[in-house]
């Protein structure tokens, strides 16, 4: 961390998932102040919101000094996204693989729709560096994930806006068993436990049945990537014995 960015805010897409409970997590060691956004556009999932404040507030529990950089939570609403899109995020139907080989999860261009709309109310507020927990290495093959991707629009997002944001991805290159651990990592057992019991990241927006990894349905492919690397993480030799006995 340079003393530069240890003096400026981020603005982190906080969609109330483990994913982007970590990187919020991530950027609340390394900027002075951190504002959230998050986007509502018909996804099936939108129960993932309402989540958005009870990690707030479990966070602000957590640690008082992260608490004391928190700014503001921003949510926009970009219905038109599910309106152009026939995915099975945004309809009532089967998960299934298409024939590009991409799960019908797939909603096109919606990273870029993301971070494009960030950019813009990172530009109205004045802030530089945009976070987001995109990541290709256990993800379901999504283009608009891969880092080429999120190098390509940083520089069309500068050169558009005249301005030298900033693209945080610091899930690139991590498993979902690193994504555990580095949770462990920034906040120890606490942030691991709220991640667990508050966040949210089943496609089918299911609740009711809560694992060892949090609640989910257990069948879509964010679930299976999520109990999969719980499993991974909760079985690592090198977790201290005190919360390695809690995960068991």
């Amino acid at each position: 961390m340079t003393n530069q960015s240890s003096s400026e805010t981020a603005l982190v897409l906080f969609s109330g998932g483990q994913d982007s409970t970590t990187c919020l997590a991530w950027a609340l060691r390394r900027f002075a102040r951190v504002e959230m956004l998050g986007f509502s556009y018909g996804q099936r999932h939108a129960i993932e919101l309402e989540c958005r404040d009870r990690l707030l507030s479990g966070i602000k529990s957590l640690r008082p000094d992260w608490a004391a950089k928190l700014g503001e939570s921003h949510t926009l609403e970009i219905p038109t996204l599910a309106e152009i899109s026939d995915t099975a995020l945004t309809r009532d139907v089967a998960i299934a693989i298409g024939e590009d080989g991409l799960p019908n999860t797939f909603v096109p261009g919606r990273n870029l729709v993301f971070l494009t709309f960030a950019a813009a109310l990172a530009y109205r507020r004045g802030i530089r560096h945009i976070i987001g927990g995109m990541c290709e290495t256990d993800y379901s093959g999504y283009p608009d994930c891969r880092d080429e991707t999120i190098k390509a629009l940083q520089s069309a997002l500068n050169l558009g806006m005249a301005k030298n944001f900033e693209l945080h991805t610091p899930l690139m290159w991590l498993d979902k068993a690193s994504t555990w651990k580095l949770a462990h990592e920034l906040g120890g057992a606490g942030l691991v436990d709220l991640i667990r019991e508050h966040s949210h990241t089943c496609y089918l927006g299911e609740r009711g049945a809560q694992h060892d990894w949090g609640y989910g349905c257990g069948e879509c492919p964010a679930c299976a990537l999520r109990a999969k690397g719980w499993r991974e993480y909760a079985g690592t030799p090198s977790l201290p014995a005190t919360n390695a006995k809690r995960l068991r």
